[in-house]
């Protein structure tokens, strides 16, 4: 079970299984619109990369990259290939194509009033065994905020700012409150 993460988006098969796993994997509040990640990655400032075992689709990531940095901003499995290790092989992957990088993540907090509170402690544990731990800041995107895990060093609010400014625009940018908060 080897993975290999691929830039394929020009496929149209490809993004329509992407266009399917997104809408699926994430809540309506957690996603920004297709269009606009799919116009990222054509355009270079976003790399959506499916994700396959052989021919085979199993999910994707989709990365924003500032200088050393590199924003796991999604990642997703196709539900009836959760459980079997990809997530995982994913992350390797990500690991390995970005190992020059400090990479990061935003990852919904452990709030136990939540109703998927056990996913979240799931998904925090996955993390954490795939070698990230947490970092002593937040990510507030919208009206959401997250806790922060990375790889290779801390992620400040000014190096956070860099990053997204270019990829979300600044017009939006203005409009859409996005920032790290450090605790």
């Amino acid at each position: 079970m080897d993975v290999i993460l691929k830039n394929d988006i020009t496929n149209k098969l490809t993004r329509k299984k992407l266009k399917k796993l997104y809408l699926t994997a994430f809540p309506a509040e957690e996603r920004a619109p297709f269009f606009l990640i799919m116009s990222k990655a054509k355009s270079g400032k976003g790399d959506m990369l499916a994700a396959y075992d052989g021919e085979e689709f199993i999910g994707f990531a989709y990365m924003v990259c500032y200088k050393d940095l590199a924003y796991l901003f999604y990642l997703a499995v196709e539900e009836n290939k959760r459980g079997k290790g990809y997530g995982g092989k994913i992350l390797k992957a990500v690991k390995e194509k970005y190992s020059s990088n400090r990479i990061f993540l935003a990852r919904e907090q452990l709030d136990e009033s939540a109703e998927n509170y056990t996913q979240r402690v799931n998904r925090h544990n996955f993390y954490l065994n795939n070698g990230f731990t947490d970092l002593p800041c937040q990510i507030k995107e919208a009206n959401v905020i997250y806790d922060v895990m990375g790889i290779g060093g801390a992620v400040s609010a000014a190096e956070y700012e860099a990053l997204i400014t270019p990829w979300v625009g600044r017009l939006l940018r203005k409009i859409i409150d996005m920032r790290i908060i450090e605790k």
